[in-house]
Parts: C-alpha cells; structure tokens; sequence
C-alpha cells in the first residue's frame, strides 16, 4: 500500500475475499492517490512560476544590467527589466515590473507552501487508511506482508462472481 502500483502477487494459493469494508478503504485510499498526483501537479506548476520569476528578476539585476545607470556606456543587458532600465521614463516602468516580480514571487510561494500543507495532511490520512486497510484484511485471513503489499486499485474494484470452474 506504500504505492498505487505495487500490485498483489498472482501465484500461490488463493487468497481470502476482500470484504466490503476493506474494499471501500482501498477505493478512499486510491482517491486519495490520485488527489497526491494533482498536488504534485500543484506544486510543480508553483516551482515553475518561482523559478521563472526568479530568473525574470535576476536577468534584470545582473551587475551588467544597470551599466546605463553606473557609468551610461555599458548595455543594460537583455532581460525585460534590463530593456526598461535603457527606456525613458524607466524608473516608474522598472518599479511596476519589480513589484510584477515580487507578487508572482509571493502568489508562487503562497501556492508552494499550501500545496505543500496539503500534501503532508494527505500524507496522514494515507497512513492511517493504510493501516485500516491492513488490519481489515489481516482480518479477513490475509498475511501481514500480502496485506501490505495489496494493490489498492485493485482491491477497490467490485468484487466479480467466479464460476466453480474458475476457483
């Protein structure tokens, strides 16, 4: 249950049935796998966002950057804040895109850190409904290490008849 993939072995001796309530914890704990999948989408997104903020500001504030301001010869280089720094009238057009930074810089961060808040109270419910899951199909007959190692979406799955010719 460490994992969404780890799947049941498929030889050795049949394995007791799954009852319902074991059943109904693998299908929470599987959403609860695939809510994990759009938090890490989240917050790859938010790391996305910083990293670029981050390099829209620092390409502005390399020392080349401000070359026009220091001494008026060197280029102010080629970054969209260092291409406001050799415009006229730059100082209100590079006060907006710094502060342009700073807020997608702190939506970004905000973003992370909820995303990443989300993600650790997911963490304890996944252990709790992990060992739910265990000791409910320890109970059914079911070994520690196979219960351990059940494949949740599998055993979310509803129960299917078998024939007597297929047990």
């Amino acid at each position: 249950m460490s994992a969404p993939s780890v799947s049941t072995p498929a030889a050795g001796p049949a394995r007791p049935l799954v009852p319902a309530g074991a059943r109904a914890l693998a299908a929470q704990l599987a959403a609860l796998f695939e809510a994990d999948c759009e938090i890490v989408a989240r917050l790859n997104d938010a790391q996305h966002r910083l990293a670029g903020a981050n390099r829209r500001l620092w390409s502005g504030l390399a020392p080349d950057a401000f070359g026009l301001i220091y001494d008026g010869v060197a280029p102010a280089g080629t970054s969209e804040i260092a291409t406001l720094v050799g415009a006229a009238g730059f100082q209100t057009a590079l006060l907006g895109a710094l502060q342009d930074a700073h807020w997608t810089i702190h939506r970004a961060f905000c973003a992370y850190q909820s995303a990443c808040e989300q993600r650790r109270q997911l963490a304890v419910e996944v252990g709790e409904l992990a060992q739910q899951l265990t000791e409910a199909l320890c109970a059914a007959g079911w070994s520690k290490p196979d219960a351990q190692r059940a494949d949740v979406h599998q055993l979310a799955q509803p129960a299917t008849r078998q024939s007597p010719s297929q047990r």
